[in-house]
């Protein structure tokens, strides 16, 4: 056995990425020198084109994060995924394309202030135009409800976009400076007008594969992690965001607030999957989620 060396760990396996594929499923067929405008580009076609989901966790299956595995799930079974599975397949094409990447872990928050475990997986992506311009950029296409686009790495910079509007934000440790660990928070305007939300928050200290496979664990496997207790599922479109939450088809919301809601039946839920989100599911892995959806209380909803 060839054993890894510590450089290879750093790395996000581009070489093994089948490029022509993921790019054909994200539908991107533009440039790929890697610039800030192919970054744009790239991540835009992502967010828009695979959707999060969590079933593979709910059915009690490993999720595993090497590339030959999300190729699998994400190009040929035409299937979504959460943080890690997004965030390790932009990684390798990044890397594969010529981009400086470096993974990141942040705690979600959502406007809570109890602490949560660094369990959400981002990128921080340096372009061919860093060196002469200093501007390095956040990627996170996998948060499902976060920017259309990168966001650059910079206190107070904002992308806005069909009337999502996000910002990144540096502030002081609460524990004081002597930590010496400078935190970020994302944060979205809320479509009602009443300031801003807080989504996740995160130290700009490097993350690498073995570090994700960690936190992929405890979520897809902890039992008070809320990825295991229900299916959670959002796809994003330029003005319009939807979720299925357990058997609640939870909101149809659009940047301006509008909203509406429905329960959905679980034999129904498959159908959803496929027409709503874009997530075939071949018979056996329908036949196995429908059970599992009849057995969820009544309103459930977001749990810690």
């Amino acid at each position: 056995m060839t054993e890894r060396s510590g450089e290879t760990d750093r790395r996000w396996d581009g070489d093994l990425l089948d490029l022509d594929a993921y790019l054909a499923r994200i539908g991107h067929t533009g440039e790929l020198s890697p610039t800030s405008e192919t970054l744009r580009a790239l991540h835009r076609a992502h967010v828009l084109t695979l959707p999060f989901e969590n079933l593979e966790a709910v059915l009690g299956r490993p999720i595993p994060l090497d590339v030959p595995a999300l190729q699998d799930k994400l190009m040929r079974r035409t299937r979504g995924g959460y943080c890690f599975e997004h965030a390790r397949i932009f990684a390798a094409a990044l890397e594969r394309l010529g981009f400086g990447v470096t993974g990141l872990s942040s705690r979600v928050g959502m406007g809570s202030d109890r602490v949560r475990p660094a369990t959400h997986a981002m990128l921080r992506v340096e372009t061919a135009e860093t060196p002469d311009t200093g501007r390095v950029w956040i990627c996170d296409v996998g948060f499902g409800a976060g920017p259309l686009e990168p966001i650059e790495f910079a206190d107070g910079a904002e992308t806005v976009d069909s009337g999502w509007t996000f910002r990144l934000e540096r502030r002081t440790h609460p524990l004081g400076a002597t930590l010496a660990a400078e935190e970020w928070t994302l944060r979205e305007r809320r479509a009602d007008g009443d300031g801003w939300l807080d989504l996740h928050v995160f130290a700009p200290n490097p993350q690498y594969t073995v570090d994700w496979a960690v936190g992929n664990h405890y979520v897809s496997t902890h039992p008070r992690s809320p990825f295991v207790r229900r299916p959670f599922v959002q796809r994003t479109g330029p003005d319009v965001r939807h979720v299925l939450d357990g058997t609640t088809w939870v909101t149809t919301t659009r940047a301006d607030g509008s909203r509406r809601a429905r329960e959905v039946e679980p034999r129904e839920v498959p159908e959803v999957l496929e027409d709503v989100f874009g997530i075939v599911l071949d018979a056996e892995d329908a036949s196995a989620l429908v059970p599992v959806l009849e057995r969820l209380p009544t309103g459930s909803g977001p749990e810690d």
